[in-house]
């Protein structure tokens, strides 16, 4: 079969970098409260359960939307999808910094959550459409990589400029940047290169050309998926690694870190940076032994990162007195680990499914880590308010510690899965790949 001709090298790039910086903007909207959560009690005079319910709409439709999203994606490309998402993050942020109540700030932040929703998707599918197909897997692990920066910014700069000038100013220059990047894209983006009719993606080795397709099929694919041993070890992954380290860097972490630990908010945004940091140091790594030794990657990278969070953080609760910095920096190392390993879930999903359902055994998956992460935050909300402890003036470590450790039934939960369904999958001798 003869190839058309590649597009220029540069236009390749253009794409994926403009891509990819609005995916580091919607990462920063995503994580908007990390660092200012207390600012958002005092400025809507919320508990620690209403803030809570900040991250758990926001996040919930952001998973809902995932269908929806792939849908879309399937019939218009990532082009209008994602400028329409960049409008919405706008607009959401708009809303947020002029809120007069909660139930407005609330709304705003599902709002952003249905414009985040599109942006990872899109960057994704512009990867399959404009880079040659066994470049797809590196690209993708980029994108996540220089994505995670958009973290340091919600953690560092944003919290500089609400403190330097007002609530208003900093959401409103997030919500300017998103407009940015909804003209960038709308005006550099295109869903394929020119020389391609439609959203495909080609192997430049084999000339293989296959249409690329995102949407879940919402009736008897996730049936059909659900039903593979493979498909539930990666849900319960994704469900065990990642939300610990999402709950800390999307709410509580800095709250924790100050009012809890009596970091000043300069040092407690160095060690939360340091999560970043780790998670872009590890994900290589986790990525180059998952991809060598593919029937370890439960035993040696999921478990493990499970039992160093868990171990890690009962060593923190159990600790007398205040937490050392250092332990502090290990937390969100060990924290950081399970963003990498989390990864891990979409390669079981991936080599247990036919290629014409990948897409709804990666949506089943996803929903994993969304769902433990929203159940995590929402406890630590509901714990803070049951000790007494519902507003910033109130916080305490042992009221944080007790909050902390709701987390502890989650990740049990997780591992008891992980193992019953990684038994399940080595149970036939054709599919031992866990």
């Amino acid at each position: 079969m003869s190839l058309p001709a590649p597009a220029p090298s540069w236009r390749m790039w253009l794409v994926w970098t403009i891509g990819v910086l609005g995916y580091v903007l919607a990462i920063t909207n995503r994580t908007s409260l990390s660092a200012v959560g207390v600012d958002a009690q005092h400025r809507f005079d919320a508990d620690a359960s209403t803030l809570a319910m900040f991250a758990v709409l926001q996040l919930a439709v952001y998973g809902f939307m995932q269908i929806p999203v792939g849908l879309w994606l399937d019939r218009w490309g990532a082009r209008p999808i994602m400028t329409i998402g960049m409008v919405l993050m706008a607009i959401g942020q708009v809303v947020m910094a002029l809120s007069p109540t909660v139930g407005v700030a609330i709304a705003a932040r599902m709002l952003l959550g249905a414009g985040d929703a599109a942006i990872f998707p899109g960057v994704l599918r512009l990867i399959a459409t404009w880079f040659p197909a066994q470049r797809g897997s590196v690209m993708m692990q980029l994108t996540g990589i220089f994505g995670q920066l958009g973290q340091v910014i919600a953690i560092v700069p944003l919290p500089l400029l609400l403190h330097a000038t007002a609530w208003e100013v900093a959401f409103g220059a997030l919500a300017g940047g998103a407009i940015l990047f909804a003209v960038l894209i709308a005006a550099l983006v295109r869903n394929h290169p020119p020389e391609l009719p439609a959203d495909v993606s080609v192997n430049t080795d084999t000339g293989a050309i296959t249409v690329v397709t995102s949407a879940i099929d919402t009736r008897q694919g996730i049936r059909a998926a659900w039903a593979q041993p493979g498909t539930r070890l990666a849900f319960w992954t994704h469900f065990a690694t990642p939300f610990a380290g999402s709950a800390f860097v999307m709410l509580w972490g800095i709250p924790f870190l100050t009012a809890g630990e009596g970091l000043s908010t300069g040092q407690a945004a160095a060690v939360t940076s340091v999560y970043v940091v780790a998670g872009i140091v590890l994900g290589p790594v986790v990525g180059a032994f998952s991809a060598r030794h593919p029937h370890l990657r439960s035993r040696y990278l999921v478990l493990p990162a499970v039992a160093a969070q868990l171990a890690v953080w009962v060593l923190v609760l159990l600790w007398p007195g205040t937490v050392p910095v250092w332990l502090l920096v290990v937390l969100v190392v060990a924290l950081a680990m399970g963003g990498p390993a989390s990864m891990v879930a979409f390669d079981f999903a991936r080599a247990h499914n036919p290629a014409h359902r990948l897409s709804t055994a990666t949506g089943v998956t996803n929903v994993g880590g969304f769902l433990a992460a929203l159940i995590a935050i929402l406890f630590i909300g509901i714990a803070m308010d049951l000790q007494g402890a519902s507003r910033p003036e109130h916080y305490t470590d042992a009221a944080f510690r007790w909050a902390f450790a709701t987390q502890i039934p989650l990740w049990l939960l997780g591992a008891a899965m992980i193992l019953r369904e990684r038994r399940r999958l080595r149970t036939p001798p054709r599919d031992a790949r866990a």
